[in-house]
């Protein structure tokens, strides 16, 4: 995704959605990008992706300053930041964690 349809898109995608902040020459956000479909699937809709190099306004909006990260949305709104282990158990507690918590106001 990029800043022109980031908004759009979250908008006309219901439930839970993650978004994975990465850029191209960071080997973790690869492997992010590999272990989450698998990691989250029944947990999470809608997974996308924001490369910071082509989106640069939205990493700032979003005060993106470490790759990859992962923001969790619900219902287009904005709910928290996941900050987690890329292991697909700890990826699972942390982001059913944030769902029982209550939405964190955008930064």
């Amino acid at each position: 995704m990029t800043e022109f349809d980031f908004y759009p898109r979250l908008a006309q995608s219901p439930g839970v959605s993650l978004v994975l902040f990465s850029g191209p020459h960071c080997g973790t956000c690869r492997k992010a990008e590999a272990v989450l479909p698998q990691a989250l699937a029944g947990t999470v809709a809608h997974l996308f992706k924001v490369d910071v190099e082509k989106s640069i306004a939205l990493a700032r909006e979003y005060e993106i300053f470490h790759l990859p990260a992962l923001l969790l949305f619900v219902d287009g709104h904005f709910h928290a930041g996941i900050h987690s282990p890329l292991l697909p158990e700890k990826l699972q507690q942390a982001v059913e964690k944030a769902l029982t918590l209550p939405a964190e106001e955008a930064p």
